[in-house]
């Protein structure tokens, strides 16, 4: 069996191993991470030798945690990712570039019909109907868009939302509220078969999904970190947050970074409340968000140029389009369940 990650901020592990009698047998951990002593990588090779091939990741990260020497250090992998990596081996992960990707980016479309559209493209893709796709988002208009779970009067104020003319939406991922103004924001969402994230904790797959655009981040001069769960951050404040839906075989994995946020009008409309920004040591929610354009001084289309270049500079990729079959189901369901109030209030 052979498995691959590229640990999120850190290095590439590798393993290679057989299975005999259902337990791993002559393992072979590699990869370009830095490990002292010399002696620390026949330690962990013989922690793995032997343990049953289905020990979930938390068993195999204590065996490889008691057999280090005390004196081993670990830089760009850790004990865990070594876990991720065999269970990926186990269950038959797949690598970004197992895939020919398609890049997305049709002209602007009503906020209803992209949250309808994250929905068909993760069932187009998890069907095999559609191949891992990067899709970026245009609009006209703005929307608070809601996470899943979250109540609508908890997070929204209605009469200002209104008053802004600001539609209240709600999307198929948990997370918190996107607030979206035209022009403000750039969007993305990743559609992906969940083997690419197999053998991963959910929080392993925020971050190894937004692996790219840190790097694209990087190339215009952001110098972007991932903050778990899954938030996006600089040096210079809160960039944006991601989220996720899984569905099938299909996971939905969307970011939204702030390019030039009207903050003023964020506070106004959504109720960020103390227990939301207490966590983080500051005193109010505007200073969370840091914008791309302050930072980069670059329109929001070469930014999104840019991160396209970095993602197919990366991957085995073309451009590709919604297809008419698609975009006409978006539709369908951007009238029907995400305009309904059964959905959009389905937590009040």
């Amino acid at each position: 069996m052979h498995g691959e990650y590229k640990v999120p901020g850190g290095k590439l592990v590798v393993i290679d191993f057989e299975v005999r009698d259902d337990r791993i047998t002559n393992p072979r951990v590699a990869g370009d991470f830095f490990l002292e002593p010399d002696e620390a990588l026949n330690a962990i090779n013989t922690a793995l030798t032997g343990l049953p091939v289905d020990s979930p990741a938390a068993e195999i990260t204590r065996a490889i945690q008691s057999a280090l020497p005390e004196d081993a250090h670990l830089v760009g992998v850790s004990p865990a990712a070594i876990a991720t990596v065999v269970r990926r081996a186990v269950t038959g992960a797949r690598e970004w570039n197992d895939y020919d990707w398609q890049v997305v980016h049709p002209g602007p479309l009503p906020a209803r019909v992209h949250v309808a559209l994250d929905q068909v493209l993760t069932e187009e893709v998890a069907a095999g109907r559609r191949a891992p796709t990067l899709r970026f988002w245009e609009w006209t208009e703005s929307a608070a868009i809601l996470g899943s779970y979250q109540s609508v009067s908890n997070e929204v104020d209605l009469d200002a939302a209104q008053a802004e003319g600001i539609q209240v939406i709600r999307r198929v991922s948990g997370g918190g509220a996107m607030f979206m103004e035209a022009g403000n924001v750039v969007t993305y969402s990743l559609y992906v078969p969940t083997e690419l994230v197999a053998g991963m904790s959910f929080a392993e797959s925020y971050a190894y999904l937004d692996s790219w655009v840190l790097t694209a981040l990087r190339e215009i001069g952001v110098n972007a970190t991932y903050q778990p769960l899954n938030d996006i951050a600089s040096p210079a404040g809160k960039i944006g947050g991601a989220a996720q839906k899984r569905m099938g075989a299909g996971v939905l994995h969307h970011a939204t970074l702030s390019y030039d946020i009207d903050a003023d009008k964020m506070t106004r409309v959504l109720r960020i409340g103390r227990e939301k920004v207490s966590d983080k040591g500051i005193r109010s929610a505007k200073k969370r968000v840091s914008p791309l354009r302050s930072q980069t001084g670059m329109p929001r289309d070469e930014i999104i140029s840019s991160l396209t270049r970095s993602f197919m500079a990366e991957n085995r990729a073309e451009f590709g389009e919604v297809t008419p079959a698609e975009l006409q189901r978006a539709r369908e369901l951007a009238d029907t369940k995400f305009a309904s109030d059964e959905w959009t209030f389905r937590v009040p």
